[in-house]
């Protein structure tokens, strides 16, 4: 009889995640998740959401956040639900946040959806996550156009957190991102002079995603850099997202 190799491949995969899992630590931190919600039409607004479930608690939270694209500020106080319950579940943190963002969101208009152009997902290998490029997709086999690289920096800083007192021993971390076209023309377009509050006590920072309105692309309005941002949690780093316009 033949052997029948995907399930016996499957059969590997799964094996082998489940010895990862048994030989992990035991304390992790707080890994947030994002999903954006989309952009308004005339591309000057920005919406997504971040969640996940508390380390050391357990309790399931989600945040919602507009950004102005031009201001390159939040709109209004972001969105935070957290279910003081560690039965609680995710969704039901996420379906609090949404009905108490929709009234903003649909002031804003967010109908239109983001398409991600770039996208170090959790699961894969070997992006470093401090240097990545992305072009215009042409809705086709060839390369994207128009590529641009973008580099992120990392250096000490300072805040306004008892990050110490908080037993961090290492100084508190900034960003800066500099954007490289084909030429090698490089612009840098952000750089912190301070790190908020609302960051925490920061270790670390890396490249997570680059999203445009679809399917307008780069005229109609600046994308969106999403930047994970590592900082002093519970039982080890925690992982949230801030957003950078990009107006190549």
């Amino acid at each position: 009889m033949k052997r029948n190799v995907v399930p016996a491949a499957l059969a590997r995969l799964a094996a082998s995640l489940g010895f990862a899992l048994l030989a992990s630590p035991a304390l992790a931190g707080d890994g947030a998740a994002i999903d954006p919600i989309g952009f308004s039409g005339d591309g000057r607004y920005f919406a997504y959401e971040e969640y996940g479930v508390q380390d050391g608690s357990g309790f399931p939270y989600d945040s919602i956040f507009v950004v102005d694209l031009i201001e390159d500020k939040w709109v209004g106080s972001p969105v935070r639900v957290r279910l003081d319950d560690e039965s609680a579940s995710l969704d039901a943190a996420r379906r609090k946040a949404l009905a108490e963002a929709q009234p903003m969101l649909d002031k804003l208009a967010l109908t239109v959806p983001a398409q991600p152009l770039l996208m170090n997902a959790d699961g894969e290998s070997g992006a470093s996550g401090m240097e990545a490029s992305f072009g215009m997709f042409g809705n086709g086999l060839d390369a994207p156009s128009d590529p641009f690289t973008l580099e992120l920096e990392t250096f000490a800083s300072t805040t306004t957190e008892p990050c110490a007192s908080y037993g961090m021993e290492d100084p508190v971390q900034g960003f800066a991102l500099t954007l490289v076209d084909s030429a090698g023309n490089e612009a840098e377009i952000y750089r912190d002079t301070a790190v908020p509050a609302s960051r925490g006590c920061v270790s670390d920072y890396r490249i997570h995603a680059v999203m445009s309105p679809f399917p307008f692309g780069y005229s109609a309005s600046p994308l969106v850099a999403v930047i994970s941002v590592y900082s002093l949690g519970f039982e080890g780093p925690n992982r949230r997202f801030v957003t950078v316009p990009v107006a190549p």
